[in-house]
């Protein structure tokens, strides 16, 4: 009897500790705050605070006179008000005053002060938020500012820079170097007289640019910018806030707001568009992490153990899927694109997110405005216990609404793959790519015309509509396009090197989907062999603006390319239907020759036929093509949207690692 007992004790006892195991394997759960005014909300009359903290039993509001040392003026305690938001009001004028928030758990435990994840404004390192007037920080003319021209996200021709890059050496010309404000900066020269910075933008015919993490992050130290220091910014702190070394002062938290303002404005003078790197997938910190100090492990993932998983191979991921971290990513996006006037998004290891919350972003921001532009890496650096199946992968991309990814499909095609460094690729004369190159061609969509057995990574298309493929070949991420080709290709001569780039180049600006170029490819821009620059010095990651002389030739020929893509619709058509419609590939018995025909005056085109032939072959190669006379706009080595000549149609000879570009008006 005492026996049966016992064992019915132990299997209650054991269900019990079943039940508690699986409950904790689970995500946190909390109710979930609707309102939009997490933050500080300021007028003259009265400062309201407002924190989400469910965990918590209480919470205080710290007043400073600084953003940095120094003990509060004052200290509030917050009241409780409904699903885990606590609301503090200060009836007086609190404009630049800097504050904190401070969380007592439940459980008696009194977490770090911080700015609060919706802090809007920081003082220097972003240690404590600042109260702003937001008007006060609009540059003249900020009510006029309005986003360039857009007809379709098939238009797009992207521009990638890091921001202290762009003006920081002093063949730059710049008064503001590495500053918003030095690449706000036009009428910069070289000491050749050539233009650099934004005015250079401006030249190439770009339409978006799109600028590395200018969120405050932490790896810069604020308070010591004399000393040499640098960092590509894809360690998040303040979400919310521009990141202070980039401004002219980064003590006083308005100064940078007013300055990153200036510089999208400037853009938009410009006619160009600006993207914004996010990187919503980690945090910097992780235990002392500004979400773990209102909500500790709510906002990440956890493996069953309790530690935290590692997607993005940074210490931690963040959990998309978790109700008020959605809220925050979609929050934090309208306000960037709402009081800065951003015009779209790159979302950096898209693929920790999951696929419900970039639909959710895609659907807020295009209500605001159809033409916000969003793509993302659609893969992980590491495993996730997020399903792969609910992951916004490249593979996924079919099923979010108006987001596009990255290929590196055609990248690894084009140059060889990205981290192997000795490996070759279609441009330097590795065979059987070029299925992978006509899968890029036509923007990652289905083709009737390729075997995607024959694809590298994609063996069935992922893209619904071109404009969900970016096509490229270098980015900031591993070796410049150049140094890949010099590592890969060690024996050729510089010649040949310009020749394998230029041609790398040819086939992204003449494929369909959005194009994407790495700032100062078009001047042959090196790391000296640096394939991982994220916080190496100046001398490293700079823009050198002299190699726009000494490389004249490469720069106008890029120049041309993006000219000429511009002005023929039937290089960037909008839907799979019309790819398949009116672009058929042509057959070579070289697998290092590829080659397409764009007919019908498609997408609007002036020109009855467009013929775009690429030859890897180190060698010449002979071959036949319609009769007739064609307009050269591309010849291997200068390109013009005006033309270069005609040719007549029938048996051509066609120079080595070049590619042509012909049409028949």
């Amino acid at each position: 009897m005492h026996k049966r007992r016992y064992i019915q004790m132990m299997l209650l006892l054991f269900l019990f500790i079943s039940c508690k195991k699986q409950e904790s394997d689970q995500p946190i759960s909390f109710p979930v705050y609707e309102g939009n005014d997490l933050g500080v909300q300021y007028t003259p009359q009265k400062t309201t605070f407002k924190l989400w903290s469910p965990v918590a039993e209480k919470v205080v509001v710290h007043l400073y006179e600084k953003g940095l040392e120094g003990k509060p003026l004052q200290s509030f305690d917050m009241k409780s008000i409904m699903n885990g938001a606590w609301k503090l009001s200060v009836n007086e004028d609190l404009l630049g005053k800097y504050y904190t928030f401070q969380v007592t758990t439940k459980q008696g435990e009194t977490l770090k002060e911080t700015p609060g994840i919706y802090a809007k404004a920081t003082g220097a390192n972003g240690m404590r938020g600042m109260i702003v007037d937001m008007k006060a920080t609009n540059p003249e003319g900020w009510a006029q500012d309005k986003r360039p021209p857009l007809k379709s996200s098939s238009d797009i021709i992207l521009y990638e820079l890091q921001i202290r890059d762009m003006s920081i050496s002093p063949t730059s010309g710049s008064a503001y170097p590495g500053k918003y404000l030095g690449l706000a900066e036009s009428g910069t020269t070289s000491k050749d007289g050539l233009s650099t910075g934004i005015d250079h933008i401006e030249e190439m015919g770009v339409t978006h640019a799109h600028i590395l993490p200018a969120f405050d992050y932490h790896t810069v130290d604020e308070t010591k910018l004399d000393s040499a220091q640098y960092n590509w910014g894809y360690d998040p702190q303040n979400y919310n806030v521009p990141e202070g070394s980039y401004a002219t002062d980064p003590y006083d938290g308005a100064v940078r707001i007013k300055e990153f303002k200036q510089m999208v404005k400037a853009f938009h003078d410009k006619g160009i568009r600006v993207i914004m790197d996010v990187v919503y997938n980690h945090t910097f910190a992780q235990e002392n992490a500004w979400f773990n100090q209102e909500v500790p492990d709510y906002y990440y993932r956890q493996k069953a153990d309790g530690s935290y998983s590692d997607a993005s191979a940074c210490g931690n991921e963040t959990a998309s899927e978790q109700p008020m971290m959605r809220k925050y990513m979609i929050e934090s996006l309208k306000y960037w694109a709402k009081e800065y006037h951003v015009d779209g998004f790159r979302f950096d290891l898209m693929g920790i997110h999951d696929i419900t919350t970039m639909n959710a972003i895609s659907d807020e921001l295009k209500a605001m405005d159809p033409s916000i532009f969003l793509y993302g890496e659609g893969w992980t650096a590491g495993d996730s216990p997020l399903p792969v199946e609910e992951r916004a992968l490249k593979a996924h991309t079919y099923q979010m609404r108006g987001v596009a990814a990255f290929s590196d499909d055609i990248r690894d095609a084009i140059k060889g793959h990205y981290a192997e460094e000795k490996e070759t690729g279609f441009v330097s004369g590795k065979e059987g790519l070029s299925e992978s190159i006509k899968f890029g061609v036509v923007g990652a969509t289905n083709h009737p015309q390729i075997n995607y057995e024959l694809v590298n990574y994609s063996d069935t298309a992922w893209a619904s509509s071109p404009s969900q493929c970016i096509n490229y070949v270098s980015c900031h991420d591993n070796h410049t396009l150049y140094d890949k080709l010099k590592a890969s290709c060690p024996n050729e001569s510089e010649a040949e090197i310009i020749k394998m780039h230029q041609l790398a180049n040819t086939i992204v600006l003449t494929s369909q989907g959005v194009p994407f170029l790495h700032a100062g490819v078009e001047m042959l821009r090196t790391k000296n062999g640096e394939h991982n620059s994220y916080n190496l010095p100046d001398n490293i990651n700079q823009i050198d603006w002299t190699r726009k002389k000494r490389y004249k030739e490469v720069v106008d020929y890029y120049k041309g390319l993006i000219a000429i893509r511009k002005a023929h619709p039937a290089l960037h058509m909008p839907s799979q239907k019309m790819i398949q419609k009116h672009l058929k590939f042509l057959e070579f018995k070289n697998n290092l020759v590829a080659g397409f025909v764009i007919d019908g005056h498609a997408n609007g085109d002036a020109a009855e036929k467009i013929m775009v032939l690429y030859n890897a072959n180190k060698a010449p190669y002979n071959f036949n093509i319609l009769k007739g006379k064609w307009k050269v706009l591309v010849n291997g080595k200068e390109a013009s949207p005006e033309g270069l000549g005609y040719i007549e149609g029938g048996n051509i000879t066609m120079p080595g690692r070049s590619a042509w570009v012909l049409v028949k008006e």
